[in-house]
């Protein structure tokens, strides 16, 4: 790391960026959205206006040691509809979130390569043909993609004149041919991506992934090396300024939790012929995160039967640093997955995840991949109060459990009809096929599908084990008598409460009684989903993951047959309940990698937590990348790995002056501890602790 990125990280840190961010008074909001209602504007109107509104009010910031620029200063963004037009909305139609195109990976790489006066000159020509046919959605879509344009390269234009008056000539030279013109080198191709990230959240979008960037930006970086514009230091050094972009702003960006801001890269992987893709830059990456110790960029790493041990190693270092990245994706199984739900292999074989660990296709989708979510373990404990006093065995009990699971999905899916989604012309001049077709990403494009999270499958598949062994099997609980433990929470039946909790087998220890549960309850899953259609033609894609939701879903239910009380949380995506005794990190793999992941082909990582201390050496390093690799080569999914420490945790929370870069991981992405609310701060330090 150079004196410079050094001097830059601590900045950062230390946030002396925020002394540029504007105290903008509410009443300006409010006076802008009321001004476009007044003015009776479209929807598309409305959209570029905000981005308009936003750019015109940014001012430019020029740092002493940065050459590459656009720092955040408006801090908050204008709704381009009052309450009253929402609540109108909203009578009417389904709004997923904020209303906001978010969680897709725009094409950056086309018009890095190409630069605005060719996109311009695509637009009118565009425009001109739909003039010719009197199409006038279009052509006032099309002049929103135009204006928006026009506003980025006025705020690029004022930047200039910035750089220039305070005689950064380096900064000026750039902004004269970038991104007027495509990017010629590294440095400007890495500018270039800055000023279309920078304008997408300026734009209203959310959750902009930074999609395959060791693809699109290697022939940049190669071509710098072969001509000796760059050596490999120099190099490096941009990278490392680069990363350190995303961390001006990452606060601003906030989902759920503070981090939780969708600033993903996927590294690796195979190339659209099934060739292996990673390369110089992908290393570099890995390198980049590894010195900084940042939240952002986001590193996921796609890896297959082919990748060597020395990635998984290398992946091994990153984790140690307790970044809780890279999330690993298993080509094998993703690609074929995403293949059997209709995505193309050429297609499907670019695929990047989204804000955490979705699948998404970069340029041509608009999926919804966490629109929903089904609650595994209500399920369960709704058929033991309707079914399970009258069913004469386990299998019988398990039909109505399948019963009920595709009754509940059919309503949850039905719910997401007329679907309302805001216009975001800029986010639509970056997607396949928008300008040609003269129509809004919000209206979708060549993939339109859905997600559906299951939540608490572990929870639902040891209560479903406990039913067996317990009800069905030895006969040692009556239905009636787990009925009543659970409406009183075991407040007056201990001993059947610690049966549950601490005798009952349990997912994660390799036991086949437990884990066909499992299978057979995933298969459930994909087999009902298999056929659900979405009102754009689009299939439901059913995943292990549950994002927030094993938050919400455990305050939404009471206790479960497999000993957890009510109001105790359930396990974050695809892994061990809390406090459940298991054997190690191995059986817990074996068991999470017997369902067939290709079915439930939404996402969602086993999540395991090593305590720190196993990092130690080398040969720890070693052992952990064997784990992650043998998963991969079992048929897991995806995996995550959080190196934690229980006392260092609790040490956060009561002294958070003290640890304010603690990084955890929190359900599919990576966050500062001390920031973070108590109930995920909470989750995190009950979260089983693992030694290898």
């Amino acid at each position: 790391m150079t004196n410079r990125i050094k001097k830059m990280l601590d900045d950062v840190l230390q946030k002396k960026h925020h002394q540029y961010r504007q105290q903008i008074s509410e009443n300006e909001f409010t006076d802008f959205t009321e001004m476009l209602k007044t003015k009776g504007f479209s929807d598309i109107q409305r959209a570029k206006e905000r981005l308009t509104w936003v750019l015109t009010n940014e001012k430019p910031v020029i740092l002493p040691l940065e050459t590459i620029v656009f720092t955040k200063t408006v801090t908050i963004h204008p709704e381009i509809f009052t309450k009253d037009e929402w609540t109108d909305i909203k009578k009417s139609h389904y709004v997923h979130e904020l209303g906001r195109v978010s969680n897709i990976n725009a094409n950056y790489e086309y018009t890095i390569a190409h630069g605005f006066e060719f996109r311009k000159k695509e637009v009118l020509e565009a425009k001109e043909k739909y003039a010719a046919e009197g199409k006038t959605k279009e052509i006032e879509f099309l002049d929103a993609v135009y204006q928006s344009i026009v506003d980025v390269e006025k705020i690029v234009a004022r930047y200039a004149q910035e750089a220039k008056e305070l005689g950064r000539m380096d900064i000026y030279n750039t902004l004269q041919r970038i991104p007027a013109q495509g990017a010629t080198s590294f440095h400007e191709a890495l500018q270039f991506f800055r000023i279309l990230h920078f304008t997408l959240w300026a734009a209203g979008n959310y959750h902009n992934t930074v999609g395959r960037f060791d693809q699109y930006m290697f022939k940049y970086l190669d071509n710098d090396l072969k001509n000796g514009v760059l050596t490999e230091e120099s190099a490096f050094e941009l990278l490392e300024e680069f990363f350190l972009s995303f961390n001006k702003d990452s606060d601003l960006y906030v989902g759920m939790q503070q981090g939780d801001n969708g600033q993903s890269m996927v590294l690796g992987g195979v190339d659209k012929d099934g060739n292996s893709a990673f390369n110089k830059l992908s290393e570099m990456c890995m390198k980049a995160s590894l010195e900084l110790k940042l939240i952002d960029p986001k590193i996921n790493l796609r890896v297959d039967k082919n990748t060597p041990m020395e990635l998984y190693e290398f992946g091994t270092e990153l984790t140690k640093q307790g970044l809780g990245f890279p999330q690993y994706s298993n080509d094998d199984v993703v690609i074929p997955g995403l293949v059997s739900k209709g995505y193309s292999l050429e297609d499907a074989r670019t695929y990047v995840v989204a804000a955490c660990w979705e699948y998404i296709i970069p340029h041509k989708g608009m999926d919804i991949d966490n629109i929903t979510a089904i609650s595994m373990t209500k399920l369960v404990n709704d058929c033991v109060d309707k079914y399970l006093t009258t069913s004469t065995d386990f299998e019988e009990f398990m039909s109505h459990v399948r019963h009920e699971m595709a009754i509940k999905l059919i309503e949850i899916t039905s719910a997401l009809g007329n679907l309302y989604t805001e216009p975001s012309p800029f986010q639509s001049m970056l997607m396949d096929n928008c300008v040609e077709n003269g129509k809004d990403i919000s209206l979708g494009n060549k993939y339109n599908n859905y997600g559906i999270h299951g939540t608490g499958i572990s929870t639902s598949v040891d209560s479903l084990a406990a039913i067996k062994k317990y009800i069905f099997e030895t006969k040692e609980v009556t239905p009636l008598q787990l009925i009543d433990g659970l409406k009183t929470n075991f407040e007056f039946d201990e001993s059947l409460w610690l049966k549950l909790k601490y005798d009952a087998p349990k997912m994660g220890n390799d036991d086949d009684f437990v884990d066909d549960i499992a299978v057979e309850l995933m298969d459930m899953f994909a087999d009902l989903s298999k056929d659900l259609r979405n009102e754009r033609g689009g299939v439901f894609r059913p995943g292990p993951g549950s994002a927030m939701y094993y938050i919400w879903h455990a305050n939404e239910i009471g206790a479960s047959p497999d000993g957890r009380k009510k109001g105790e949380p359930l396990s974050a995506n695809f892994s061990p309940s809390l406090n459940t005794k298991v054997n190690g990190p191995i059986s817990i793999i074996r068991s999470f990698s017997k369902p067939n992941m290709q079915k439930i082909v939404n996402g969602g990582p086993l999540t395991l937590e090593l305590h720190d201390t196993i990092f130690r050496n080398s040969e720890s390093i070693s052992k952990v990348a064997s784990l992650v690799k043998s998963f991969m080569d079992m048929g897991g999914q995806q995996l995550q790995i959080n190196a934690v420490n229980r006392e260092k945790l609790l040490e956060a929370k009561k002294h958070p002056e003290n640890h304010k870069n603690l990084i955890v991981r929190v359900w599919g992405w990576s966050g500062y501890f001390v920031e973070l609310d108590e109930v995920y701060q909470d989750h995190i330090i009950s979260r089983i602790e693992l030694e290898v």
